[in-house]
């Protein structure tokens, strides 16, 4: 169910409503039949439903707080609704704490109506855009918080075929079958908390990965084979010491700044989290820093764009550092010409003032330097040989560490990047 009508006319007709590789198949391969149903009556849907998943948006607040205001006002609109036992499943990440709320609403606004029974688990969402679909059908682990047996058996019945891998429909080209995902089953509030801090640690590793790749540029040490060295030890891994302008979207800087007000609100200090957040906010300025160092002046200069999203595989422009970078270097003056995989249609609401290049060569073409700020694979790809030929000046600020830095300047051009040599 969505109160977006256009977004549910174009589900029932089986139109993916953003780009995530992979989620057109799955709903092509499920929708009709009556196996998945889209409408905009709420009334429907609670009828319908034994459990009931609420995945609506918790944006931040100027204070950094959650807001909250969906999840109360459908909460409310269950409660009047529904006539026998609902299991209500938070999925949109929120405060802990929120479930003991949604309950408390739910009691009051049934009014005690005979037959009317709720109970509120917490299932938080581990996905990655890029690779939701696959994080969905393969998790590292499904999280479950509850407060009753009757809530916890439904749950192991709605993800049983997960667990079980017994679901038919599959990525293609097939994902190998992985092993057996383990559920891990806690009270609400402890669920609630387990994905801030997920997602708050995730953000550390980033942010640390680049205050390291500052001391590299200083002495001339290379962030990449630190980053290895690092990895290569079990308990730290590789994953997410990737160094560059920051990380962005939705989940991460939102889901920071909630967990640091939620502790603030228990008496908790989580300064750590508020220097992870600096650090992130510094990349983006420090990467202008670098491309104003190579033009000297970027008043009048020409500079194309590779990447506009936030991440590679995703359309989403929302906290983009990618966007940050290039509203920083349109107040410096830069003319800006920009290519994006996936993100134009969605770059073109938010930066309607740069010139878009309908490929990767024709946005670097003429210009006096090219930023890359996305890490699409396809950047990797492109003739750098001919790539020269047409720049203006065969300068490369790669704000991603994609490209090789041997290859660049084996090739004639100027090339810097974040954290190397």
């Amino acid at each position: 169910m969505d109160n977006d009508a256009e977004r549910v006319e174009a589900l029932r007709n089986g139109k993916a409503p953003f780009y995530e590789p992979y989620l057109q198949e799955l709903l092509e391969a499920n929708n009709g039949g009556g196996k998945l149903v889209f409408t905009t009556e709420l009334a429907d849907a609670v009828k319908h439903a034994e459990v009931i998943f609420l995945c609506v948006g918790t944006p931040p607040l100027p204070d950094g707080e959650a807001d909250l205001s969906t999840v109360e006002r459908v909460s409310r609109q269950i409660a009047t609704l529904s006539d026998g036992y609902t299991l209500v499943v938070e999925k949109s990440t929120v405060p802990v704490l929120t479930g003991t709320r949604i309950h408390a609403t739910m009691q009051t606004y049934s009014r005690g109506r005979d037959g009317v029974e709720f109970e509120v688990a917490s299932n938080p969402e581990f996905l990655s855009e890029g690779t939701a679909v696959q994080d969905y059908l393969f998790p590292d682990r499904i999280v479950i918080g509850v407060e009753s047996k009757r809530a916890e058996s439904l749950l192991r019945e709605v993800y049983a075929p997960i667990v079980e891998q017994s679901f038919t429909w599959r990525p293609k080209p097939t994902v190998n079958r992985p092993p057996p995902r383990p559920m891990l089953m806690t009270n609400r509030s402890t669920a609630e908390i387990i994905k801030h801090a997920s997602n708050s640690f995730l953000a550390t590793k980033i942010s640390y990965i680049n205050m390291v790749a500052r001391l590299c540029d200083e002495v001339g040490a290379d962030v990449a084979q630190v980053a290895e060295g690092m990895g290569l030890d079990r308990r730290i891994g590789p994953h997410f010491l990737n160094s560059g302008i920051g990380f962005g979207g939705f989940c991460f800087p939102k889901d920071l700044q909630a967990f640091v007000a939620m502790a603030e609100r228990s008496r908790c200090d989580f300064g750590l989290l508020k220097k992870v957040e600096a650090v992130n906010q510094q990349c983006v300025a420090e990467f202008i820093t670098k491309v104003k160092k190579e033009l000297w002046v970027l008043k009048g200069k020409r500079i194309g764009v590779w990447g506009l999203a936030f991440k590679a595989n995703t359309d989403d422009m929302r906290f983009s550092p990618a966007a940050a970078v290039v509203e920083g270097l349109l107040e410096e003056g830069a003319e800006i010409r920009a290519y994006d995989p996936c993100a134009m249609d969605e770059a073109r609401k938010e930066l309607p003032q740069i010139e878009y290049a309908d490929s990767a060569e024709t946005a670097a073409a003429d210009c006096d330097a090219l930023v890359i700020l996305t890490e699409w694979p396809e950047f990797r790809k492109v003739d750098l040989m001919s790539l020269r030929e047409k720049m203006l000046r065969p300068l490369i600020l790669d704000g991603r560490n994609l490209l090789d830095p041997k290859a660049l300047r084996d090739l004639g051009f100027e090339y810097v990047s974040i954290g190397r040599p």
